[in-house]
């Protein structure tokens, strides 16, 4: 397992951080570990770049056609850093995707899960129905576009 360290500086500097490699240091972590970085000051660079990278994984074959507009809520945000949870929106548009952390549109659906929950299901460590059948992610709205949205990237693995 990677040294605490290590892993916590290579994710703080997750811009350099290839997809691949990213998936590889969430999958060597404790949850201990993760806590560590969703409650410290790489959180918001962390869920930046993860929502900036999206449209470059974004499958526009699963997409075309798909006009949506998803609202991320990732939750327990620290009280040092403004509490509640961190608020983003991904809108599909006909194959493509972006992303912004200035909500604007009304959702189609909105999601909320644990910082922790959502690392790894953004690393490939996790699965969105398994999360949504333990209650670890939540959904608001239309649970059919909340079950492709998996399929509409192609998400980087440890493996």
């Amino acid at each position: 397992m990677a040294e605490t360290p290590d892993a916590t500086a290579a994710i703080a500097d997750v811009q350099s951080v290839k997809a691949e490699d990213f998936a590889r240091l969430i999958a060597s972590l404790s949850d201990k570990q993760i806590a560590e970085i969703v409650d410290g000051p790489a959180r918001k660079p962390v869920l930046d770049e993860i929502f900036r990278r999206m449209a470059d994984h974004v499958d526009p074959a699963t997409t075309g056609g798909t006009d949506a507009v998803v609202h991320f809520k990732i939750l327990d945000r620290p009280k040092d850093q403004g509490g509640g949870y961190d608020h983003y929106e991904v809108v599909f548009d006909d194959g493509s995707c972006r992303a912004t952390d200035a909500p604007g549109g009304d959702p189609d659906v909105t999601i909320r899960v644990k910082p922790k929950d959502f690392l790894k299901l953004a690393s490939n460590q996790a699965s969105g129905p398994v999360l949504f059948m333990t209650r670890k992610l939540k959904l608001e709205g239309d649970v059919m576009l909340a079950s492709r949205l998996t399929s509409y990237f192609r998400i980087p693995s440890a493996a």
